[in-house]
């Protein structure tokens, strides 16, 4: 009894996190639901570049997914779709021409040098931008769209006043030929390689700013993305080789996206806005209504028929049930998860996952009852029995899921991700939850009634 006691105070204790979770963090919804802007971005060819390679699609792909995070909407998607086409969805934006003006084109990346007498100036410059971007972050998730504008702008401000410091050193994207995360003991950097003219004209930068103490300004679509000091140790001849390596204390996350980015920004791939609709948010609203009509309309009609068919078990599964709907919902919000109408069919389908699960539990506990064994006894063979079966579905579940992520797109990965969350979190509600509320309540006299689990148990078992 002890054991059940100790699994019941977890249970108490993850519903009333996945409510404070649920209350206290906004759920993201996507594009269908939400309403905004979709474009599709056609990456183009070139003389000189014949064929668009995968890794040179990622990397247009990342660009354009900064530039997206620049606009301030955070449940945006960007996704490559075929060889070369990536699929923008921005919810909550109705001006798709300005998502247009600011996706449009071809990223610039600059490698530019410091002025003399500016090192004070670009403290203060580079504190207030860190405060900016902060503040925008907080203010994505209050959804404040007067204020996140404000501060986008005031982001521009800075990122023009920063850019006033630094004056071109003539060497940019086209010099760079690869940028790579590597790493140095706890901490990664990223390793960056030159062409020829490309080298020379690095070691002359460099040169000039070792031992000043004034930065190298790497600026990508007119913003700073990292500003290393030059040891001065290369002050008589700049680093050369050709080779080069930013030392920021990145993480390797860090790391690697400074080194997609630096790749996209050196690849002179043109892109072309091929497809720009606006979806309206009176369908969103349309959609989520009627997903909630339907979502709570169909559980009501299971919890009615779960307490009409099982009785008391059915209670059981019920209380299962609200807490299998809480702890996924909770799930979905901590893990960032984009509701889709595909999505909200897949949780709608999982509860119904759940429902299987309890269904073959009690059939297993009756069949005992049935060939005459103890209450307690049947209760733990219907879970034993009912393990196997339980598990078999739930794995080709799984394995249908995992093939509909890995193959599928966009609203087909939206459905497979919550069916495979609402599936894992059902084991756990069908062979925790139910199993140990069932055993406390057995652990009450006045509950201890074979009729209260079986109906009509004495006609079955004198015939």
């Amino acid at each position: 009894m002890q054991k059940q006691r100790s699994i019941l105070a977890l249970i108490f204790v993850l519903l009333v996190a996945a409510i404070t979770v649920i209350a206290t963090m906004p759920t993201r919804l996507g594009l269908d639901l939400q309403g905004g802007s979709q474009l599709t971005i056609q990456v183009k060819t070139t003389p000189t570049i014949p064929k668009i390679e995968p890794g040179m699609l990622e990397a247009v792909r990342r660009i354009v997914e900064n530039r997206v995070n620049g606009l301030g909407v955070s449940e945006s998607v960007v996704q490559t779709v075929g060889e070369n086409q990536i699929l923008v969805q921005l919810p909550g934006v109705n001006d798709p021409q300005q998502a247009e003006r600011v996706l449009g084109g071809t990223a610039k990346l600059d490698f530019r040098e410091q002025l003399a007498g500016t090192e004070a100036q670009l403290v203060i410059e580079r504190q207030l931008q860190q405060e900016l971007l902060a503040k925008q972050t907080e203010l994505k998730t209050s959804k404040n769209e007067a204020a996140i504008q404000e501060n986008l702008a005031a982001l521009k401000r800075s990122n023009e006043a920063i850019a006033q410091l630094y004056k071109s050193s003539g060497l940019g994207g086209e010099n760079l030929k690869d940028a790579q995360a590597q790493p140095t003991g706890n901490e990664w950097n990223v390793a960056l390689r030159f062409d020829t003219k490309g080298g020379e004209l690095f070691a002359e930068l460099t040169k000039n700013l070792a031992g000043t103490g004034r930065t190298l300004g790497i600026f990508l679509d007119e913003r700073m993305i990292s500003s290393p000091v030059v040891g001065v140790e290369f002050a008589q001849t700049g680093i050369t080789g050709g080779n080069a390596v930013i030392q920021g204390r990145f993480t390797a996350q860090e790391a690697n996206d400074l080194g997609v980015q630096l790749r996209g920004g050196a690849l002179p791939v043109p892109v072309e806005i091929i497809e720009n609709r606006t979806v309206g948010a009176s369908l969103g609203r349309d959609s989520i209504q009627s997903s909630i009509n339907a979502g709570i309309g169909g559980l009501i009609l299971v919890l009615i028929f779960m307490i009409g068919y099982y009785r008391l078990p059915g209670v059981i599964a019920n209380i299962s049930l609200l807490i299998y709907a809480l702890l996924t919902w909770a799930a979905f919000v901590l893990l960032g998860v984009t509701l889709t109408l595909p999505g909200i069919a897949g949780f709608v389908l999982s509860i119904g996952m759940a429902v299987d699960a309890n269904v073959l539990i009690f059939e297993r506990t009756r069949e005992e009852l049935r060939a005459g064994k103890t209450l307690y006894r049947s209760v733990e063979s219907g879970f034993y029995r009912a393990f196997s079966s339980i598990l078999d579905g739930n794995v080709t579940t799984l394995i249908a899921c995992t093939a509909l992520f890995w193959l599928g797109a966009g609203l087909v990965k939206g459905f497979a991700v919550t069916l495979a969350l609402g599936v894992v979190v059902s084991m756990f509600t069908a062979l925790t939850c139910s199993r140990t509320l069932l055993l406390v309540v057995l652990s009450f006299p006045g509950f201890r009634k074979p009729e209260l689990f079986c109906p009509n148990l004495s006609k079955t078992v004198n015939s």
